[in-house]
Order: C-alpha cells, then structure tokens, then sequence
C-alpha cells in the first residue's frame, strides 16, 4: 500500500535566471519524519520554498495528498495542509508569543474555545511559551523562539510540517527539546519533513533521509543505513 502523502517528481525551480534544482524526485511518507541533508548552498532551503510556494516550480510536478500543488500559491498550499517553519523563525517583532501562535491559525475557522484549547495543546509540549506567552517574541532565546515558530505552524492544524534548519544557532540542549518536542507530536501522526544542519541529530531522529547535492538528490534510503554509510560518515560526520 503506497502511504505517500507527498510527491515530488522532476522538480526544477530556481531564481531568475540562477536554477537550483535540477530533476529533484522525493516520497514523504504520511506519519513519518523524513530528513533532508546536504551541505550549504546544495538546494535544500530552495527545495521547502518551492514546496510551500513561495519558489515558482519551473518544471516537474509537487503531489499532496493525491492532488497537484504545482505552482500553487503560499495560501493554497497552506490551506491544502503544509506548514513551514523557515529558516530563522521569521518572528512578528511587536506582538506577544500568544499573538504570533494564533497568527498560524489565521485562515483557519474556528472558535475561541478551539483556538484556546490548541494553545494549550502548544503550551503543554512547550510550557516555557505559557510562562512568556505576554513577551514580545523576538526578545525570548534562540531555543525559545524556535519553539514559537514550530507552534505557529502547528496551530495551522497541517497534515505535513517543514522545518528548515531546526538547530541552526542553538545550544544542544535548546536542540535536545526541541527534538523531543517534534517526536512527541509525531507520535501523535504528524508528518515532518526537516532540513537540518546537525547530520547526526537529523538521521538520529527520522526513518528516510535524502541527500541532496547540487540540486539532486543524490542518496536516499532508510536513516539508519544512512548513518552507517561510509561516505556519509566521512563527509558529514567526520568519522
């Protein structure tokens, strides 16, 4: 039985003239945390962008749950059921860690009483947003902020989150509950889709990996093959 609930075939998409994915192929498996490694400048960012629409597909084709999301605009591939968290937290200076949840909930319809009790949902996983939910959200930590934006995603209610860069400028511990945090929720059947810089942390945490270079993928298969695989070891491990 095919339980992919994301496809993406022959991917192509760029900026202007400057092309980043060449012919990208990937299956997200529904209920899974998939992983995307590769070094800087390799596609990977570029690749979440063009998922979540805010990249035009140049060519090739993004399947979501049986349905054709290529070239869709941010708001119907939000609406379809994937969030983003990007790369960096894109935080709303000014406005309060409560403010900037519920700004994830926006398109959504739904009552009071439901927004309240997936905030609490939020806060049960992430109490220290309880603690700070009247603070500016951009003041809090690095770890803390981290926790904002993958909760703003969250209360979108998405089939599929997209995490870019997860540990990007934390401290391993700030990483370690925040790793915990998206197994938590996974358990729960949300699928995950991570680009993370820490290699170790992204095969210790999903079941398929990607590599990507140059725009291609260019080694894919179970994490934990990935992670004993000599050359994976040797050029992002160090080992």
């Amino acid at each position: 039985m095919d339980n992919s609930l994301l496809s993406i075939r022959g991917l192509q998409s760029g900026y202007g003239d400057v092309q980043v994915l060449w012919g990208l192929d990937m299956e997200i498996k529904e209920g899974e945390i998939t992983a995307v490694i590769g070094s800087n400048g390799a596609g990977k960012s570029t690749l979440m962008r063009t998922i979540s629409g805010l990249v035009k597909t140049q060519k090739g084709e993004i399947i979501f749950s049986g349905k054709s999301m290529t070239g869709a605009s941010p708001r119907s591939v939000l609406d379809a059921g994937i969030a983003h968290v990007p790369e960096g937290r894109r935080l709303f200076k000014g406005l309060s860690v409560r403010d900037n949840l519920l700004l994830g909930a926006y398109m959504r319809k739904a009552s009071s009483a439901d927004l309240q009790n997936d905030l609490e949902e939020i806060y049960s996983v992430f109490p220290r947003l309880k603690e700070r939910q009247s603070q500016d959200a951009t003041t809090l930590s690095g770890g803390e902020q981290q926790m904002c934006a993958i909760g703003r995603g969250l209360m979108s209610k998405p089939r599929l989150l997209i995490i870019d860069e997860l540990s990007l400028g934390l401290a391993p511990k700030a990483t370690e509950q925040l790793v915990g945090a998206l197994i938590q929720f996974n358990s729960k059947g949300l699928t995950i889709l991570l680009v993370e810089q820490d290699v170790f942390t992204a095969l210790e945490m999903s079941k398929l990996a990607y590599v990507v270079e140059n725009g291609r993928v260019s080694l894919s298969g179970k994490s934990s093959e990935l992670h004993d695989n000599p050359m994976i070891r040797q050029a992002y491990l160090g080992m």
